[in-house]
């Protein structure tokens, strides 16, 4: 019979099972009772209908390429760790004899990059995929867990989100933003603001609750002209250099959310000729290799990046080759703080 052009879903409708039971029949996932399996598949015969992996998946084998889909609303490419997440997901996928497809999506919620997404999946192009970026409750990533694709994410905390096929490593992000408020109580910052990113994001969210939660802690006062947002570099000098035209009223002590940002504070504050961390301390996170060279070095945490995209590209290499496990992957990984030259004891 002539080849037809379906997708899962038609297949699922007219074989009377859901989407994602059809996703796993053709990925072969063993937790499909053999008489749903079947009937899928004498469908799929019937239509004379096969995906593009077909040759390799109905007889029991994978693609060996993943996705790694970055998210790029905020020209988060231009950042200096953005290079090594990429480089790394791919170095750790080549290990295992697999090849990453990569795209660069600027806008998840347009119909268009939504549709390219999901196509790559349903057209068989890749047998898993990998998010970052993203923000933390996604629909396409929801979509494309529920249909039963293994997919991995960096930053995304979703409580009570079990799905074997979700995937998901975290810094621990909340405590990072206690430990630079204690390290800045330590040095007899009492004035201390923050300057944050995206709070859809995860990292961004948590950053912000342990901020928050560790000021009070110590009985310090939240000032709200001093809670700021930008995204990288460029944000972070916008946002400082806005509370240094607007306000004289100054915190001593800054928390940037990423070295980017703490780097567009500490140029904002030098171009109004002030001084880190003589006049204002500020301290970052993530360890970027310009960190350590920059004038002054900058005070920091360090993410252990190949840690970090090992842990996910791998999660998910396994789960392909041998199964998903019972219940989803979930890592959280600490950060060590860096002591160097941007933040002053009072």
């Amino acid at each position: 019979m002539k080849k037809i052009e379906l997708n899962s879903k038609e297949i699922a409708e007219i074989a009377g099972v859901s989407r994602s039971t059809v996703s796993r029949v053709i990925n072969n996932y063993a937790n499909v009772p053999q008489k749903t399996r079947e009937k899928v598949m004498k469908v799929i015969e019937q239509y004379g209908y096969t995906p593009n992996i077909s040759a390799r998946t109905l007889a029991g084998k994978k693609t060996k390429t993943i996705g790694l889909f970055f998210i790029d609303q905020w020209q988060f490419s231009k950042d200096s760790s953005a290079n090594m997440l990429i480089t790394s997901v791919i170095e750790n996928a080549s290990a295992f004899g697999y090849i990453v497809l990569t795209s660069v999506v600027r806008d998840l919620k347009h119909p268009d990059s939504v549709k390219n997404v999901k196509d790559v999946f349903y057209q068989g192009s890749i047998t898993a995929g990998i998010f970052i970026g993203a923000e933390n409750h996604e629909p396409v990533i929801e979509e494309l867990i529920a249909e039963g694709f293994i997919i991995g994410v960096l930053d995304q905390v979703l409580p009570g989100r079990n799905e074997p096929n979700r995937i998901v490593y975290n810094l621990n992000n909340e405590q990072v933003a206690r430990q630079a408020v204690d390290y800045l109580m330590k040095l007899n910052h009492k004035r201390i603001g923050i300057i944050n990113g995206d709070l859809k994001k995860a990292s961004a969210n948590f950053k912000f609750k342990g901020f928050v939660s560790q000021m009070e802690h110590h009985g310090l006062e939240i000032n709200k002209a001093w809670i700021m947002y930008g995204h990288y570099e460029a944000g972070g000098y916008e946002a400082m250099s806005n509370l240094l035209a607007n306000s004289s009223d100054l915190p001593t002590a800054i928390f940037a959310s990423s070295d980017s940002i703490a780097f567009g504070a500490i140029r904002a504050i030098n171009d109004r000729a002030l001084k880190v961390p003589d006049d204002i301390s500020v301290i970052g996170m993530n360890d970027q290799a310009l960190s350590a060279y920059y004038k002054p070095a900058l005070t920091t945490f360090r993410v252990n990046y190949d840690q970090l995209t090992a842990g996910v590209t791998q999660s998910v290499i396994r789960a392909i080759e041998n199964g998903t496990a019972e219940q989803c992957v979930i890592a959280t990984l600490d950060c060590v703080l860096v002591e160097r030259e941007s933040c002053k004891k009072l």
